[in-house]
């Protein structure tokens, strides 16, 4: 929790929000690997961290990660967030940075990376859209579809769709923008990440 409500201060994202993007992922990652899940990561009692094509508890990919940081400097940007912002994901080193990245989004004990990456992400598109005068900072389904489908696919306008890939728990499927909305919705960790 702690570590969350950092990510989600240092984001200026609502915890809830990035929660809401990690349930999602964790339940795609559990119901598409069932049995890797079931033989690794439930003995053990840690979320599920995927590596091969998306990094991390909240399944960034690499080049998301990357767009992430460059947009965060670049004030041409629909996504910039101005500069209080630019030098939140900065390296500490200049000769290793994708290494670095890499560490920062896989570490399986500390998450804050994770998390940080996945806020900052959530706010530059939520800015992007209210730049463009159709804020949705209050539909999560929305915010949700356009985390799982990334900042090519974000092109504001009146009328969103909730999309994305789609997910099937216990024999009902669901697009990862629905899944967040019922999650956020619901009242699961709402005592421990309001509304």
């Amino acid at each position: 929790k702690a570590v969350i409500e950092r990510a989600a201060r240092d984001s200026g994202v609502p915890a809830r929000l990035i929660v809401t993007q990690l349930v999602v992922e964790q339940l795609r990652l559990f119901n598409s690997e069932r049995e890797a899940y079931k033989q690794f990561f439930q003995p053990l009692k840690i979320l599920g961290s995927q590596t091969q094509f998306s990094w991390g508890v909240m399944g960034i990919k690499e080049e998301t990660a990357i767009l992430t940081e460059a947009y965060l400097k670049s004030s041409s940007s629909p996504f910039y967030l101005g500069t209080s912002y630019e030098h939140v994901l900065d390296f500490s080193t200049t000769t290793d940075i994708k290494n670095e990245r890499f560490v920062r989004m896989t570490d399986q004990h500390d998450h804050y990376y994770s998390y940080l990456y996945a806020g900052i992400f959530l706010k530059q598109i939520m800015t992007q859209w209210e730049k463009a005068g159709f804020p949705i900072n209050d539909k999560p389904d929305i915010i949700a579809t356009l985390y799982n489908l990334g900042y090519s696919k974000s092109q504001p306008h009146a009328n969103p769709e909730s999309g994305g890939a789609q997910i099937t728990v216990s024999g009902t499927s669901y697009s990862f923008g629905s899944l967040g909305a019922i999650f956020y919705y619901s009242d699961e960790l709402s005592d421990i990440f309001p509304r």
